[in-house]
């Protein structure tokens, strides 16, 4: 799938160490799906990754768009142990 990533996504993924192929698996073969409840056009992926101690990643997309745009991309601490 191709995608391009926001400022923010790509300084956050720096900051926080997020590899892309963690931000890739996720957006390709998420665990769950969830639509944004303040944008319509965003949508939330959310999988977990075993080498990262089965941390769930976030990753808010405009999946509509051509490039796929990444909004922003995060571990989610109050979805842990949830999936």
């Amino acid at each position: 799938m191709r995608y391009e990533l926001s400022q923010h996504a790509r300084d956050v993924m720096l900051e926080r160490g997020i590899a892309a192929s963690w931000l890739e698996a996720v957006l390709e073969h998420p665990e769950v799906i969830e639509p944004d409840k303040a944008d319509a056009t965003l949508e939330h992926r959310l999988g977990r990754i075993p080498e990262f101690e089965n941390r769930v990643l976030r990753v808010v997309a405009k999946m509509k768009s051509r490039p796929v745009v990444i909004v922003t991309i995060y571990f989610d601490r109050a979805m842990r142990g949830k999936l």
